[in-house]
C-alpha cells in the first residue's frame, strides 16, 4: 500500500489555513500515486489548542471547517486521515482527540485517542475523554488500524515500566489489523528522534505490523515539533523518514500483514532492549555537550531557529531585537536570530557601563557585522549615574551590594523594551538554562523579553553550539574571545560567573540529573562522586529558591526532555529548603 505522510506546520485556530495545507498535501500525494494520506494529530485545530477547547465556539468552528473541507474538491482515489477534535454528548469532558478518515468527500470512519498523557507538557485528560478502543478501517481491502500519538508509546516490551495498563498496538494486533497509521504531534528534544525511531521499530517488529507515522513540524509557543515522520515495515526496518524541521510529503510503499497472520514468536523475544523511562515526553536525558555529535548539534540549532521563527510569525512579529554583550549566550541568540529572520530585521544592542571591557563591545560589533544584522551601542553610564543619584537619599548609610548590579541589568531591560515597543520588534532574552535554574538572572532586567530562545540550553551546550555553528560557517564568524574568555555578567570589577556559581561543567551535570532525571541530592552524590555533597546541596537549594523568578520568565523553547515552563510545576512558597 502506498502511503503519504504529511509533515505540516499548523497554527492553532487557523482552521481553514490548516486544511488548505492538508488539501495541497492531498494533491501531491495523489500525484505520487498514494492510496492514503496521513496528517499530524489535530491538524484541523493546530496542536496543542489547550483551553481554547473549553470554548464551544472554537470546537464548532473546527467542525464547520472540516465539513467545508469534505465538501470541497479533493483528489479521487485517495483517502485522507485527518486529526481533529470531536464533541460528544456522553459523560466526561465532552470531547475526543480524534481522527477522521475522509474518502470520496465523506467521513467513512472515526478514531479516538485511547491514551491521554497527563505528564510533563501534556494535560490531555483536562480536555478529552479516552477512546474505548482503537479503530480499524477497511481501505482498498486492507484493515488499517488508526492510532493517535501516545497510543504507540506504551509497548510493554520496549518500556521497562509501561505508563498505562493497556496497549492500543496490542489491541489492534489482536483485532486483525494489517497496518497501523499514527497521527502524531510528538515534541522535539535532543535525542528524541532516535528514541522514537527505535520505539516504533520495536513495536512494529514485535507485532509484525507495518507502521506509518505522520508527525507535526514547527513551533507552537514553547513546544517544537521535529517531523521525522516514519514508515516502518513489519520487520522494524525504516522504509522512509521525513527530514527534521521541514514541511514535507513523505511517500512510502508498505506491505500489509497478511490477513489472519501474526508476528513470529521469535520477534518478541528479540526485542529485549528496554528504555527505563516511560512515556512520550520524558523518555531520555539530554546528552551533555561533549556527547553530542555534529548532526545532533546541527539539529538542535535548527530547532532553535524554527522555534524562534514560528513564534514570531504566529504572534505577528517580523523582526527581533536583543542585547549583545560580547558573551557566548547572546552570541548564540544572535546566530539563531540572524537565521530565523532576514538579517536586516534584527537589531543587536550593546549597552556598555563602567564595568564593560572594551573587548566586549568590539566582539559584539564584529559579530553583528559578520552576521549582517543591525548594531547600535547605547551606553548606560548616564542613566546609571542618574538612578544612583535619585536613590542616594534612600540608600544613605548602606553599602553597595547586588542592588547596584541589578540596577544596571534593569536599565538595559528598559532600553531593550523601549526599542521593542518603538520598532515593533520581538525582544529575545539571552539567558541559558543553567542561569534560569540557579536564579543567576535579574528580574525585570536581563529576563525582559518575549521569548527565551536558549532558556532550555545548558551553558556547556551553549559553548558547543556556538563552536559548531562557527565551524560550519568555515570559522571566523564568531570572534574567538567570545568562546575563550571566562564568562562574566560584567556588573562589577573583575567579575566572573564562577565567583558565585560552581564551574559550569559541574553545575550542568548536577542540574541535568536533578531537573531531567528527578534525582535527589543523595542520588546525585552517589552518581557524581567527584562533586562534593555540599556543592550538590547548594545547587539544589538555588533551584528551589529561584522558582519565583522562573514563574515570571518569558516562554522557553523546549529542547530537552524537561524544560522550565509548562512541564515544570513547582510551588514558589514551600517549607523544603
Amino acid at each position: 500500500m502506498r502511503i503519504a505522510l504529511a509533515q505540516l506546520d499548523t497554527t492553532i485556530g487557523a482552521f481553514d489555513r490548516n486544511l488548505d495545507a492538508v488539501r495541497e498535501a492531498a494533491r501531491e500525494a495523489a500525484e505520487a500515486g498514494a492510496h492514503l494520506l496521513v496528517v499530524p494529530e489535530m491538524a484541523v485545530t493546530g496542536y496543542p489548542p489547550r483551553d481554547f477547547l473549553e470554548h464551544a465556539r472554537f470546537v464548532y468552528e473546527a467542525h464547520a471547517a472540516l465539513e467545508r473541507f469534505c465538501a470541497s474538491s479533493l483528489p479521487r482515489g485517495l483517502a485522507l486521515l485527518v486529526g481533529t477534535v470531536e464533541a460528544h454528548a456522553g459523560e466526561g469532558a465532552g470531547l475526543y482527540n480524534a481522527a477522521v478518515l475522509v474518502d470520496g468527500g465523506q467521513i467513512v470512519a472515526r478514531a479516538r485517542k485511547c491514551l491521554l498523557p497527563t505528564y510533563d507538557v501534556f494535560d490531555e485528560a483536562r480536555w478529552f475523554d479516552p477512546g474505548e478502543a482503537p479503530a480499524i478501517a477497511e481501505l482498498d481491502g486492507v484493515r488499517v488500524g488508526i492510532t493517535i500519538c501516545e497510543d504507540l508509546w506504551n509497548d510493554k516490551i520496549f518500556w521497562a515500566r509501561p505508563r498505562y495498563p493497556r496497549d492500543p498496538m496490542e489491541e489492534l494486533d489482536a483485532a486483525g489489523a494489517q497496518l497501523v497509521a499514527n497521527l502524531s504531534a510528538s515534541p522535539y528534544a535532543v535525542g528524541k528522534p532516535e528514541l522514537r525511531r527505535r520505539m516504533i521499530a520495536a513495536a512494529a517488529a514485535r507485532h509484525g505490523l507495518p507502521v506509518a507515522m505522520a508527525n507535526l513540524v514547527g513551533g507552537n509557543d514553547s513546544l517544537l515539533f521535529d517531523g521525522h515522520s516514519l514508515a516502518i515495515d513489519a520487520q522494524g526496518r525504516t522504509v522512509a523518514e521525513g527530514n527534521a524541521f521541514v514541511e514535507q510529503i513523505v511517500v512510502a510503499d508498505l506491505e500489509p500483514r497478511a490477513r489472519g497472520s501474526s508476528a513470529p514468536a521469535s520477534v518478541a523475544v528479540r526485542q529485549t532492549r528496554r528504555s527505563p523511562v516511560r512515556g512520550e515526553a520524558s523518555a531520555i536525558l539530554s546528552p551533555l555537550a561533549p556527547e553530542l555529535d555534529s548532526a545532533q548539534l546541527d539539529e538542535l540549532h535548527e530547532a532553535l531557529v524554527t522555534g524562534t521563527r514560528d513564534y514570531a510569525r504566529k504572534t505577528g512579529f517580523t523582526g527581533a531585537v536583543l542585547g549583545l554583550s560580547g558573551g557566548v549566550d547572546s552570541a548564540l541568540v544572535a546566530l539563531v536570530a540572524a537565521k530565523a529572520f532576514p538579517p536586516d530585521r534584527v537589531t543587536a544592542v550593546a549597552m556598555p557601563s563602567r564595568y564593560t571591557a572594551a573587548m566586549s563591545n568590539e566582539d559584539a560589533a564584529a559579530l553583528s557585522h559578520a552576521l549582517g544584522i543591525g548594531f547600535r551601542s547605547i551606553p548606560i553610564e548616564g542613566p546609571f549615574g542618574a538612578m544612583r543619584a535619585a536613590l542616594a537619599p534612600a540608600f544613605e548609610g548602606l553599602a553597595e551590594d547586588v542592588t547596584e548590579e541589578n540596577l544596571q541589568a534593569r536599565l538595559r531591560g528598559a532600553i531593550l523594551m523601549a526599542l521593542s515597543n518603538k520598532l515593533g520588534l520581538l525582544l529575545l532574552t539571552t539567558g541559558n538554562k543553567s542561569e534560569l535554574a540557579t536564579g543567576y538572572c535579574t528580574l525585570y532586567g536581563d529576563m525582559c523579553g518575549g521569548l527565551a530562545v536558549i532558556g532550555d540550553v545548558p551553558k556547556t551546550l551553549v559553548y558547543a553550539l556556538v563552536r559548531r555553528v562557527d565551524a560550519k560557517a568555515g570559522g571566523g564568524l564568531v570572534p574567538r574571545r567570545i568562546v575563550e574568555r571566562p564568562p562574566s555578567a560584567e556588573l562589577r570589577e573583575n567579575q566572573t560567573d564562577q565567583d558565585t556559581l560552581p564551574p559550569y561543567e559541574v553545575l550542568d551535570r548536577v542540574l541535568r540529573r536533578h531537573v531531567e532525571a528527578r534525582e535527589s541530592a543523595e542520588d546525585i552524590a552517589r552518581a557524581e562522586a567527584d562533586v562534593p555533597r555540599e556543592t550538590v546541596d547548594r545547587i539544589l537549594r538555588l533551584v528551589r529558591c529561584s522558582e519565583y523568578k522562573r514563574r515570571q520568565a518569558a516562554p522557553v523553547l523546549r529542547v530537552t526532555p524537561r524544560a522550565f515552563g509548562d512541564g515544570w510545576r513547582f510551588p514558589i512558597a514551600h517549607a523544603v529548603r
